[in-house]
C-alpha cells in the first residue's frame, strides 16, 4: 500500500484529489486538520470532531513533550489512546515553537538549547530527540526538525536555515526506527523564490513519505505567501503528500489547493471561534454585533452542523454577550464544520474539473475585512510568539 495515492489532478488548475493511507486509517486530500496542541483540540470533544467528519488532526511535540511529557503520553498507550482519537494524527516535530522562542534559546548546528516557557526549565532538543519523542507520541505521520526563521529574515539568515533544516532532515531520517509511522520532510528558504526552489530540491532528493512547506503565514503578505507556493510546489514530487504548515483561513486554503497544496492545519478556526468570529460564505461575521440580539433564526441558513441545527443567533449573541463557555464551543463547532463543507465542495470541485470555476466565485464572494485582518494579526502574533 502506497502512503499516498494521487487520484486526480484538475484540468484547470494544479488542484488535487488523492488519499493518505496510515495506520490509524486513510486521510483524504485536500484536508484541513484542526489543531489539538496539548492533545485536545480546544472546547472541542472528539465524538464531536468525528460527527463533524474530520479525518486527521495535529498534535504538537514541543507542548507535549513539556506536559504531561511524551513519556508519560507512550505509557498510556500513545496519543490515540491518551486522547481517545483513533482516526490518524500527525505531529508537529516543536521546531517552530522552539524557534519562537527567540529571548529563551540558542542554536548551533547540534540542536537548540531553550528554557521552557512554562517553568524556565532547561531543554536541548536535536532532531534525533525530536524524532524519538514523536515516536514515543506514536503520531501517525511525524515531521521532521527544522530551523524555522521569521518572514522578516535577511538573505544570510535564510540561508543559514536552509542549510541546517537539510543537515537536520538527514539525521531525522536516520534516527527514525518506526517503520509504520510517516515522516515528512520541511522545505523553508524564507521569502527567497531561489532559495525556496533550492530548499525544495535538497529535502525532495532525501527519501521522506511526503513534503511541507513551513516558514509561511507569519506576517507575510498574503500575495508574498502565494508567490512562495507558487515557486516551490513545482518543485515537490507529484507522487507524495503537500501539506501547507499553519494555514488555515478559508480563503488561504482554496488559495493553497488552487497552487497544489494536499494538507492544511492551523489553530485560526477554533481561536477567531471563541473571540466570537463564525464563517460564513461571505466571510466572518462578529456574533456579538447588536444586529443578532433579536434575530431567532439559525445564524447561517447555510449551514446544517450541530449549532445551526439546533441554536439561534439570538441565543449565540447572548451566549458571548454573557462571556457563557457553551458560546465557544458552538461557534467552534461551526466554524470547523464550515472548514470541512469547504473541503468537500472543493474535492468535488476537482473531482468534476470545475476547481477555477468553484474558486473564482467563493473567493469572489468571501469577503475579508479589516476586523478579520486585525484578529489574523493577532493570531500570527500569537503564532509567533508561543501562545497556545
Amino acid at each position: 500500500m502506497q502512503n499516498f495515492e494521487l487520484w486526480k489532478t484538475d484540468v484547470n488548475s494544479q488542484a488535487r484529489l488523492g488519499v493518505i493511507n496510515t495506520t490509524s486509517g486513510a486521510v483524504h486530500t485536500p484536508v484541513f486538520c484542526p489543531v489539538g496542541s496539548l492533545a485536545t483540540v480546544k472546547t472541542l470533544t472528539p465524538d464531536e470532531l468525528n460527527d463533524i467528519g474530520c479525518e486527521m488532526i495535529l498534535a504538537n511535540n514541543y507542548h507535549l513533550y513539556l506536559r504531561p511529557t511524551s513519556q508519560v503520553v507512550h505509557e498510556l498507550g500513545g496519543l490515540h489512546n491518551f486522547m481517545n482519537w483513533h482516526k490518524p494524527i500527525i505531529t508537529d516535530s516543536g521546531g517552530f515553537q522552539v524557534f519562537s522562542l527567540s529571548h529563551l534559546r540558542t542554536i548551533n548546528d547540534e540542536g537548540v538549547n531553550f528554557k521552557s516557557h512554562i517553568d524556565g526549565s532547561n531543554h536541548f532538543f536535536t532532531p534525533e530527540k525530536a524524532i524519538h519523542m514523536q515516536e514515543l507520541l506514536g503520531s501517525d505521520i511525524a515531521m521532521a526538525f527544522d530551523h524555522v526563521p521569521p518572514s522578516c529574515a535577511d538573505r544570510e539568515l535564510a540561508t543559514k536555515s536552509l542549510e541546517r533544516t537539510t543537515l537536520w532532515a538527514e539525521r531525522c531520517l536516520k534516527a527514525h526506527t518506526r517503520k509504520e509511522q510517516q515522516v515528512y520532510g520541511i522545505v523553508q528558504g524564507g521569502m527567497f523564490s531561489d532559495l525556496r526552489r533550492r530548499a525544495a530540491q535538497e529535502i525532495t532528493a532525501l527519501s521522506f513519505d511526503g513534503f511541507a512547506v513551513g516558514g509561511l503565514s507569519l506576517g507575510e503578505p498574503k500575495e508574498r505567501m502565494y508567490g512562495m507556493l507558487e515557486e516551490t510546489t513545482p518543485f515537490l514530487p507529484p507522487d507524495k503528500a503537500r501539506y501547507l504548515m499553519g494555514v488555515g483561513a478559508p480563503e488561504d486554503i482554496v488559495a493553497g489547493v488552487a497552487r497544489g497544496i494536499d494538507v492544511f492545519d492551523c489553530v485560526l478556526p477554533t481561536r477567531v471561534a471563541r473571540n466570537g468570529a463564525l464563517f460564513t460564505d461571505e466571510g466572518r461575521k462578529n456574533i456579538r454585533r447588536a444586529q443578532y440580539i433579536k434575530m431567532d433564526d439559525s445564524f447561517d441558513p447555510n449551514c446544517d452542523c450541530y449549532t445551526c441545527r439546533n441554536f439561534s443567533a439570538a441565543y449565540l449573541n447572548h451566549l458571548f454577550r454573557s462571556d457563557e463557555l457553551l458560546g465557544m464551543r458552538l461557534a467552534s463547532i461551526h466554524n470547523v464544520a464550515f472548514l470541512w463543507r469547504l473541503i468537500k465542495n472543493i474535492r468535488l470541485a476537482i473531482t468534476r474539473d470545475r476547481f477555477t470555476i468553484f474558486a473564482t466565485d467563493f473567493l469572489g464572494r468571501y469577503q475579508v475585512t479589516n476586523e478579520d485582518k486585525r484578529l489574523e494579526q493577532k493570531e500570527q502574533w500569537l503564532k509567533a510568539n508561543n501562545r497556545k
